[in-house]
Protein backbone atom coordinates (compact mmCIF):
# COMPACT_ATOMS: atom_id res chain seq x y z
CA UNK A 1 0.00 0.00 0.00
CA UNK A 2 2.79 2.39 0.90
CA UNK A 3 4.47 1.83 -2.45
CA UNK A 4 1.29 2.81 -4.32
CA UNK A 5 1.11 6.18 -2.49
CA UNK A 6 4.78 6.87 -3.24
CA UNK A 7 4.30 6.02 -6.94
CA UNK A 8 1.21 8.24 -7.14
CA UNK A 9 3.09 11.15 -5.49
CA UNK A 10 5.98 10.80 -7.96
CA UNK A 11 3.53 10.76 -10.88
CA UNK A 12 1.81 13.95 -9.66
CA UNK A 13 5.15 15.74 -9.16
CA UNK A 14 6.33 14.67 -12.63
CA UNK A 15 3.05 15.81 -14.22
CA UNK A 16 3.17 19.17 -12.41
CA UNK A 17 6.80 19.70 -13.48
CA UNK A 18 5.93 18.87 -17.10
CA UNK A 19 2.95 21.26 -17.02
CA UNK A 20 5.15 24.03 -15.61
CA UNK A 21 7.78 23.53 -18.33
CA UNK A 22 5.16 23.51 -21.10
CA UNK A 23 3.41 26.64 -19.78
CA UNK A 24 6.74 28.50 -19.47
CA UNK A 25 7.64 27.55 -23.04
CA UNK A 26 4.24 28.70 -24.34
CA UNK A 27 4.52 32.05 -22.52
CA UNK A 28 8.01 32.59 -23.94
CA UNK A 29 6.81 31.71 -27.43
CA UNK A 30 3.88 34.12 -27.18
CA UNK A 31 6.07 36.98 -25.96
CA UNK A 32 8.84 36.66 -28.56
CA UNK A 33 7.24 39.23 -30.88
CA UNK A 34 6.28 41.55 -28.05
CA UNK A 35 9.83 42.22 -26.96
CA UNK A 36 11.30 45.15 -28.87
CA UNK A 37 14.85 46.21 -28.15
CA UNK A 38 15.73 49.91 -28.26
CA UNK A 39 18.66 51.14 -30.35
CA UNK A 40 20.04 54.57 -31.14
CA UNK A 41 21.02 55.39 -34.75
CA UNK A 42 24.72 55.03 -33.84
CA UNK A 43 24.08 51.51 -32.53
CA UNK A 44 22.17 50.58 -35.70
CA UNK A 45 25.07 51.77 -37.89
CA UNK A 46 27.66 49.99 -35.71
CA UNK A 47 25.79 46.67 -35.62
CA UNK A 48 23.01 46.50 -38.24
CA UNK A 49 20.19 44.17 -37.17
CA UNK A 50 18.85 41.45 -39.43
CA UNK A 51 16.02 42.52 -41.80
CA UNK A 52 13.44 40.39 -39.97
CA UNK A 53 14.21 41.77 -36.48
CA UNK A 54 11.69 44.24 -35.07
CA UNK A 55 13.18 46.85 -32.76
CA UNK A 56 12.72 50.42 -31.56
CA UNK A 57 14.85 53.34 -32.72
CA UNK A 58 14.85 56.78 -31.20
CA UNK A 59 16.47 60.15 -31.53
CA UNK A 60 15.76 63.58 -32.91
CA UNK A 61 14.03 64.15 -36.23
CA UNK A 62 16.75 65.78 -38.36
CA UNK A 63 15.97 69.33 -39.47
CA UNK A 64 14.98 69.63 -43.12
CA UNK A 65 14.57 65.88 -43.55
CA UNK A 66 10.78 65.56 -43.27
CA UNK A 67 9.33 64.84 -46.73
CA UNK A 68 5.82 63.73 -47.54
CA UNK A 69 5.41 61.48 -50.57
CA UNK A 70 2.48 60.16 -52.53
CA UNK A 71 -0.44 59.18 -50.32
CA UNK A 72 0.49 58.53 -46.72
CA UNK A 73 4.22 57.81 -47.32
CA UNK A 74 6.45 59.95 -45.09
CA UNK A 75 10.25 60.04 -45.17
CA UNK A 76 12.54 61.63 -42.61
CA UNK A 77 15.83 61.05 -40.85
CA UNK A 78 16.40 60.31 -37.19
CA UNK A 79 19.69 61.26 -35.57
CA UNK A 80 21.41 61.00 -32.23
CA UNK A 81 24.21 63.38 -33.18
CA UNK A 82 26.58 60.54 -33.99
CA UNK A 83 24.69 58.89 -36.84
CA UNK A 84 21.65 59.47 -39.00
CA UNK A 85 19.24 56.80 -40.21
CA UNK A 86 16.64 57.34 -42.97
CA UNK A 87 13.12 56.36 -41.92
CA UNK A 88 10.01 55.63 -43.96
CA UNK A 89 6.54 55.45 -42.49
CA UNK A 90 3.16 54.82 -44.09
CA UNK A 91 0.34 56.22 -42.05
CA UNK A 92 -0.67 59.26 -40.10
CA UNK A 93 1.98 60.85 -37.90
CA UNK A 94 1.12 61.95 -34.36
CA UNK A 95 -0.02 65.58 -34.10
CA UNK A 96 3.04 66.56 -32.07
CA UNK A 97 5.55 65.07 -34.54
CA UNK A 98 7.93 67.68 -36.00
CA UNK A 99 11.57 68.35 -36.88
CA UNK A 100 14.15 68.77 -34.10
CA UNK A 101 11.91 66.88 -31.66
CA UNK A 102 12.31 63.51 -30.00
CA UNK A 103 10.67 60.43 -31.47
CA UNK A 104 10.65 56.67 -31.06
CA UNK A 105 9.74 54.35 -33.92
CA UNK A 106 9.07 50.62 -34.03
CA UNK A 107 9.91 48.70 -37.18
CA UNK A 108 12.61 46.92 -39.19
CA UNK A 109 15.93 48.03 -40.72
CA UNK A 110 15.87 46.88 -44.35
CA UNK A 111 18.51 47.83 -46.96
CA UNK A 112 19.80 50.81 -44.97
CA UNK A 113 16.33 52.26 -44.28
CA UNK A 114 14.30 51.91 -41.10
CA UNK A 115 10.77 50.97 -42.17
CA UNK A 116 8.60 52.08 -39.27
CA UNK A 117 5.29 50.46 -38.43
CA UNK A 118 4.63 52.82 -35.50
CA UNK A 119 5.86 56.32 -34.63
CA UNK A 120 5.60 57.93 -31.20
CA UNK A 121 6.26 61.63 -30.61
CA UNK A 122 6.87 63.84 -27.60
CA UNK A 123 3.99 64.66 -25.26
CA UNK A 124 4.70 68.32 -24.57
CA UNK A 125 7.43 70.87 -25.14
CA UNK A 126 9.80 69.34 -22.56
CA UNK A 127 9.09 65.60 -22.87
CA UNK A 128 11.51 63.27 -24.61
CA UNK A 129 11.47 59.45 -24.28
CA UNK A 130 13.96 58.18 -21.69
CA UNK A 131 15.75 55.99 -24.23
CA UNK A 132 16.30 58.98 -26.52
CA UNK A 133 17.63 61.11 -23.65
CA UNK A 134 20.03 58.33 -22.62
CA UNK A 135 21.29 57.91 -26.21
CA UNK A 136 21.78 61.67 -26.63
CA UNK A 137 23.58 61.89 -23.27
CA UNK A 138 25.90 59.05 -24.37
CA UNK A 139 26.72 61.07 -27.51
CA UNK A 140 27.34 64.18 -25.37
CA UNK A 141 24.79 66.39 -27.15
CA UNK A 142 21.84 66.34 -24.78
CA UNK A 143 20.85 69.69 -23.30
CA UNK A 144 18.41 69.75 -20.43
CA UNK A 145 15.47 72.00 -21.40
CA UNK A 146 15.14 73.11 -17.76
CA UNK A 147 18.75 74.28 -17.68
CA UNK A 148 19.59 72.06 -14.69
Amino acid sequence: MRSLKKTRRIQIIALATFALIVSTALIGYAMRDGINFFRSPAQVIAEPPSPNETFRIGGLVAEGSLKRGQGEMIRFEVTDGGATIPVTFVGVLPDLFEENQGMVGTGKYINGVFEASEILAKHDETYMPKEVVDALKAQGIYQDPNGS
